[in-house]
């Protein structure tokens, strides 16, 4: 019995860990980072850099979100949508959690220095730092655009996988890393909607509070029509084909006409399906790039 109480204790122990990691949103991050390098490769990539990247990204990620946590467990404690999260409900101590997202942190840059490449490293430090230290512990506290500028760090993944292989920042990296920085106020500012009200209760300066939800809204409106065309620059470039240029379009139409309806209805719900399918939506244009940059060479095998 004490054997099974035991070993059910560190489960549970181990599942508060991961989830300081935000796996639902390194998920996507990784994704993102994976897709850039297959892009930056012209057949397969190497497999090594594929698995050390990814794992060395995928780390760091976790690293940036368990420093989130500790910075936030204040205010976490308060909000609907985080009071049961390890660290308000003392699952985890702040002393641990640091100690946790230091390891991982640290070991993320070892194998992305030793296994990927210097200038992935940097980058990923540069984006870790930007995200849990000027993000969380500045940025998201003193501006309404908190999430614009913040936005950088969250956009920067498939440019790291892109430099993963390639040891340099290209034009198609930038294209990607712009994708994501264009996607994210839209992305974040439905849900800041919804959650308005505990946003206001903890006095954070998210876009809805301090400039109301229908000046919120028209800047959703904005950046989806901003999204709309940049998403297309990948095609202009000649960086993509006609399958990737079909579907980012009908894309950015269904995502265009959740804003419009965000921005003419009062429907309460309407914000958190806006959302919902901005996730959609990313990881569908992303899936398009991988599956366009690929279809000649799938056509070629099936033609012979």
């Amino acid at each position: 019995m004490a054997t099974t109480t035991l070993k059910e204790s560190t489960q549970v122990g181990w599942r508060n860990y991961l989830e300081l990691c935000k796996l639902k949103v390194v998920a996507l991050i990784v994704f993102t980072a994976v897709v850039g390098i297959f892009l930056a490769s012209p057949g397969l990539p190497p497999l090594d850099i594929l698995i050390f990247a990814t794992l060395g990204i995928g780390l760091a990620a976790g690293s940036a979100a368990a420093i989130n946590h500790i910075v936030d467990q204040k205010i976490d404690a308060v909000m609907g949508r985080t009071y049961n999260r390890p660290l308000p409900q003392g699952m985890v101590s702040t002393r641990d959690a640091l100690i946790f997202a230091g390891a991982i942190g640290i070991l993320s840059m070892l194998i992305l220095i030793f296994f990927v490449n210097r200038l992935t490293a940097l980058l990923t430090f540069i984006s870790l730092i930007g995200y849990a230290v000027v993000y969380t512990m500045y940025l998201k506290r003193a501006t309404p655009q908190n999430i614009v500028i913040g936005g950088a760090a969250g956009a920067a993944p498939p440019l790291l996988g892109w430099v993963a292989v390639t040891g340099q920042v290209d034009p198609e990296a930038f294209l990607l890393f712009l994708i994501i920085f264009t996607w994210t106020p839209p992305h974040f500012w439905a849900l800041a909607i919804h959650r308005a009200d505990e946003y206001r209760k903890v006095d954070m300066p998210m876009l809805p509070v301090t400039h109301g939800e229908d000046y919120t809204r028209l800047q959703i409106l904005l950046y989806t029509i901003l999204l709309f065309v940049v998403t297309l620059l990948p095609f202009s470039y000649g960086m993509t084909g006609m399958l990737y240029l079909i579907g980012a379009v009908l894309l950015n139409l269904v995502f265009l006409f959740h804003a419009v309806v965000l921005y003419h209805s009062e429907d309460a719900g309407m914000p958190m399906r806006t959302f919902g399918y901005s996730i959609v939506y990313l990881m569908a244009l992303f899936a398009l790039l991988l599956i366009d940059h690929y279809l000649p060479f799938m056509m070629q095998v099936a033609a012979g």
